[in-house]
This record gives structure tokens, sequence and C-alpha cells, in this order.
């Protein structure tokens, strides 16, 4: 078992151990490195000044995003190839997205120029065609304080493609790839300073360590562990680290049921829904940027507990089934019964989220989904709401509901329900409802709304879900 994590930054290979592993990569590229082209400005995911590429070994190969390094550890990146913006250079030359930058003038401070051109220089790696829309969803996650999006849209349109040298043209990956290969069934423990990290290759090593570690913190993408720890003082004493485990990134339809993986993030995850489940795409779009799709995952935004995350209600409308695995095997816990209170749960102190189940919606039902946040791509839901109706011959036969941000539970809207069942699919039914759900609900007062404002949209909600259903247009996820 290996004492150190082992990745490499720019094409160099690195050995970390001891207290190092516990820290940010901003933190590592900066202070360790004095690669301090990578910005930290937030610290917890949301401006995208760290931007950094991340090489991920898959499947003998190595497959290029981008990552927020300030919320991504060094107990992440075993097996990994970073590039900093340092890195992205061709023969110590600018490539031709920073001169398409410099020639549009798409720095002004230059605070967040460095993300900016990391999340480009991906974009233009792994897609065929790029237009202002293209170049809108890759840099959602990047924020110029200056307001200069318009000269930087301009400088990714005009970037020479022909220019740009692919990410395994810039570093062969033969030397990383072998390297990867010899370890990938080398499970890590780092031991330090009465802290423990262990990142092992398989569930039976997982459950072992959590059920002789109590109150061990698991972390896959650690788009809200990290956080806790930068912004929060937590300071967890053993960490069980997934990135590497294998047999739980499984994500296919059987039977007419989705299996995610634990380990599968919310990118793959939207973009296989596109076909299957239209409104789940795209409210994972409005979830959060690619660096924040790219590491969070469905099992960790159930396994996190808050009454405002975004996949719940979708969860609790479809009845998905949570797999949990422990000790005494495998057992299945449909996720109403799985969330017990507030960051309250099912799971014994063995057991580990490997899989979460979905049963499709069926082709006479309609699904539709909603988030409302103060602003659209980059927040936290003020509210969230799921439907999934079947109706016959103008008549409501089953509906179901779920809302977020209205309790200390995602909440499953039972009266609501039980007053739309067998009602007229009208207008009238779904102003009455909302009448009901506006009662049926428990809101309080914080920074993203007050208890009225959440109680006014329980009730608006039944009927904006009316309209759309009635005009069977596709999901509008606000």
């Amino acid at each position: 078992m290996r004492d150190h994590v082992l990745f490499y930054v720019n094409g160099n290979e690195h050995r970390v151990t001891r207290g190092d592993v516990f820290t940010p990569l901003s933190t590592y590229l900066r202070e360790k490195r004095g690669l301090t082209g990578t910005k930290v400005v937030c610290e917890e995911g949301d401006c995208g000044a760290c931007t950094v590429i991340l090489g991920q070994y898959e499947d003998g190969k190595l497959v290029y995003e981008t990552i927020n390094a300030c919320i991504q550890f060094i107990y992440q990146l075993d097996c990994c190839h970073v590039i900093s913006v340092e890195g992205v250079k061709e023969d110590g030359e600018l490539n031709a997205c920073q001169k398409s930058m410099v020639e549009h003038h798409g720095a002004q401070c230059g605070f967040c120029t460095p993300g900016i051109i990391t999340a480009m220089c991906t974009m233009y790696n792994e897609c065929e065609k790029v237009d202002e829309t293209t170049i809108k969803d890759w840099l959602v996650g990047n924020l110029c304080r200056c307001t200069g999006y318009e000269p930087i849209i301009k400088a990714g349109l005009d970037v020479d493609r022909k220019e740009m040298v692919k990410l395994d043209e810039l570093y062969p990956p033969k030397e990383m790839l072998t390297k990867f290969k010899a370890l990938e069934n080398d499970p890590v423990l780092i031991d330090w300073n009465g802290k423990k990290c262990f990142i092992p290759v398989d569930v039976d090593s997982c459950v072992k360590f959590k059920s002789e570690n109590e109150g061990t913190v698991i972390v896959i993408g650690g788009t809200d562990v990290n956080v806790f720890i930068n912004k929060r003082d937590f300071d967890p004493k053993d960490t069980l680290v997934l990135t590497r485990v294998k047999g739980i990134k499984e994500l296919e339809i059987k039977d007419g049921v989705l299996h995610v993986g634990a380990k599968v993030n919310l990118l793959d995850l939207e973009k296989f829904s596109e076909e299957h489940i239209p409104a789940l795409k795209h409210l994972l779009w409005l979830f959060g940027s690619p660096q924040i799709r790219i590491a969070g995952t469905l099992a960790g935004n159930v396994a996190n507990g808050s009454p405002i995350g975004d996949t719940p209600p979708f969860l609790f409308v479809c009845d998905a089934q949570i797999e949990l695995t422990g000790k005494d095997g495998k057992r299945t816990v449909p996720i109403r019964k799985f969330i017990k209170g507030y960051k309250q749960f099912d799971l014994n102190s063995d057991e580990m989220i490997t899989k979460i189940t979905i049963p499709l919606p069926g082709n006479d039902d309609v699904l539709k989904l909603y988030k409302v946040s103060r602003r659209q791509n980059l927040d936290i839901s003020t509210f969230s709401a799921a439907f999934k109706m079947t109706q016959k011959n103008g008549t409501i036969d089953k509906m179901d509901i779920a809302f977020g941000g209205v309790a200390a539970t995602t909440l499953r809207m039972v009266k609501t329900e039980e007053f739309l069942a067998g009602k007229e699919f009208s207008l009238d039914t779904f102003e009455a409802a909302g009448k009901i759900a506006r009662d049926e609900v428990t809101p309080i007062s914080d920074v993203r709304g007050s208890e009225e404002y959440r109680r006014q949209l329980a009730e608006n909600i039944l009927s904006k879900f009316y309209y759309e259903a009635a005009a069977e247009g596709e999901t509008v996820c606000q």
C-alpha cells in the first residue's frame, strides 16, 4: 500500500505525502510549486479564477475536463494529470486561445483570465464545433468582475482552431498512462498527525475502512465537503476518497430503470439524460458550472442531505431507490425512507451509497422539474419542485409532487396529491391545489427568501405546471 499520492503537473511527476495531501490543489500549485497563475478568490468553487485542466485516468486513457483547484484537494488527484495556465503554452509561446484573448482585449484586471484561458483551451480540446452558445456554456463558471464578457466571447469565437494543439499532443500521455496502469490496483493510505486518508480501489476496502473508523467522511467530487473545510474550519479526522474505486460508475438503463453508480458525475448524467429524461437534463444544466458538474455526483447530492438540494425532488417523484453496501452486503432503501430528517439517514456506520436506481417515467407521464434561485446557473435553490402526472380522458389519474426549500427535508406533498387525484385537469383544479400546497409547506425565512415568498412559490408553481402541461411544451426550469 502506497503512502503517497502520485500525479503529474504540466507533464512532470509529483509525489505528495504527509500534510500536503490534505491541502487544496490551488494551495499546492501556488505555495509549493510557485505556479501562481492559478488565482484564488472565493475558495468555494464559485468564481472559476482557480480553474485548471484535469486529466483523469479512465479506461486506459486520459479524459480532460475543467475543475476548480480551490475545492479539489490533493487526495483526489491520485493517477491524474493537472495542467495549469502555465502549462498551456506551446513551445514557450502563447497558444491560439491566449493570442486571441490578447488581440480582443479579453483581459482587463486579469485576475479571472487564467481560469478563462484554461476553460477555453479545454473547450477547444473537447468540442468539434464552437459557437457563441458553446462558449457561454463552457465559461459560465468563470466570473469576470470587470464585466468584460463581450471581448472574451469574441476572443473565443476568433480562435484559430488549426493552431490549437490537442492536449494529448502537447503532453504525450505514454509515460503517464504506463505509470497509472501499474498503479491502478494500488490503494493509498496517508496517516499523518492524527489524520488518515484512504484511497481504495474496491468497495470492500471502503466498507472495511468506514466500519473501523467512526465518523469517516466520504469524498468523491468534494464540492460540498471541501468548501466546509475551506470556509467552516471543518477538519475531518478520517477521509475516504472514492475517486479510484472500481465498479461504482455504472450508467445505463435496464428494464426501464436508470442505474446511476455513486461515481457518475453530474455532467455525464446530464449528457445521458438528454435522450431519456430531457427534464432532468435541463435541471442538471442549471445545477452549477461545468467545473462543479464534472466533480459533483448524484450520490453526493443525496448524501449531503440538504433540503434545498436540486435533485431529491425529482428522485422522490420517480420513487428512486438507494443501494447501500456494508459489511453484511447490499440493501436497497426507497429515497423517501432513506432521508429521515435534516441530514439524518437510514444508513449504518459501515454502509455507503453505491448506486441509485430510478424508474423512468412512462410514455403517458408528464414530468416537469423547477428550480427557483436568484441567478440562473451558479446559485443554490431558493425553492425547487418536481411533478409527475398521469391523466386519463381529461382526469388526473395519479399525481406525484415533491418540493425542496419548504421544510427540513425534501417534502412529499401528500395532501396536495390526494386532492388532485381523480380531479379534472383544469386551471381551477390546480389553482385550488395551489392553496392547499401553500398551507402544506413549512418554510423558514433566510438569506435566499422569506417564508411568505416560499409559500407563494409553492402556490404559484401548481398553476405554472398546469399551463406547461396543458400546452405540452418543453420543461422550463427557472
